[in-house]
């Protein structure tokens, strides 16, 4: 039982990894209505962008200002660049929209910082520790620490400010909030910074983990699985979706990997989303879509 629980635990604090990658996704979705497949490329960006300077002599507290700046003024270039000019236009055009700007944010990513392997460090060491005979990392612990403030910061955002009125009103019912006066496009404008702004959480976290290279915009392949498993609208979701997907995909690697010769943990992520798609199209914590005939 307590490799069972050292396996388990291991698991979810992975998963929460993956979380930080959906919660980008679910603020513009739950906004904006969008999509948006560029989430791992600013991921990449953010990531490559703060180790660039940091190797360039500046300190962790400037590199990580100028970073900000800089994922807040991409997120707002192609709010207004590209988001902004397809409004009310059908989801696939939305959907192809981010996918190309994917491929764009990484090749300017590649000629401002080049596309070399960096090794990140964060200052975090990784070494394991035994809590109730449980090996527990301390990398893992720290990024669901960090996850946690993020969470609990984007509720009162959500929850406790006038912006956040306004980003819940749109993500209701956009048409309607147009036409109490709410800006659409100041809106959609500081979704798209926050997103940003996890962004960096995620890319520093990640980069930290795996280093800082181009196959860092993958993980929005990983990321599919908590969104479908949580719902596209929840960050709460998201969370949830994340742990079940982390822990699930470690306990099938140790306990079914061995009856199909390993390498199960790649793909058993996708068999619960397919699972879900069948039962609960919508997530746990999805908005199920109603339909007036």
């Amino acid at each position: 039982m307590e490799f069972f629980f050292e396996v388990l635990t291991g698991g979810l604090l992975a998963g929460i990894m993956y979380s930080m990658v959906a919660i980008g996704f679910v603020l513009i979705y739950k906004a904006s209505g969008v999509f948006n497949f560029a989430q791992g490329s600013m991921v990449l960006f953010a990531a490559l962008t703060f180790v660039s300077l940091v190797e360039r002599g500046l300190p962790f507290a400037a590199a990580l200002g100028i970073t900000l700046a800089a994922m807040l003024l991409l997120a707002v270039a192609i709010e207004r660049a590209v988001l902004r000019h397809l409004v009310n236009r059908p989801p696939i055009t939305l959907f192809m929209a981010t996918l190309g700007l994917s491929f764009i944010i990484e090749g300017l990513a590649q000629v401002l910082w080049g596309a070399q392997v960096h090794e990140l460090d964060l200052g975090i060491t990784d070494e394991p520790f035994e809590v109730s005979g449980i090996l527990l990392s301390s990398f893992d612990l720290f990024a669901a620490g960090t996850a946690a403030l993020l969470v609990v910061a984007l509720s009162l955002l959500f929850h406790k400010t006038r912006i956040g009125l306004s980003l819940r009103a749109v993500a209701d019912d956009p048409l309607a909030s147009l036409a109490v006066g709410i800006d659409l496009k100041r809106v959609w404008a500081i979704v798209w910074g926050v997103a940003g702004f996890v962004s960096i959480v995620a890319g520093l976290l990640w980069g930290a983990r795996v280093g800082v290279q181009f196959s860092l915009s993958l993980i929005v392949l990983k990321a599919l699985p908590v969104l479908i498993i949580g719902g596209f609208s929840s960050i709460s979701g998201a969370i949830v979706g994340g742990l079940i997907v982390g822990a699930g995909e470690k306990l099938a690697e140790v306990y079914l990997g061995p009856l199909v010769d390993g390498g199960i943990e790649n793909w058993f992520p996708y068999v619960l989303a397919i699972i879900f798609l069948s039962i609960r199209p919508a997530g746990l914590f999805g908005e199920r879509t109603v339909q007036r005939v």
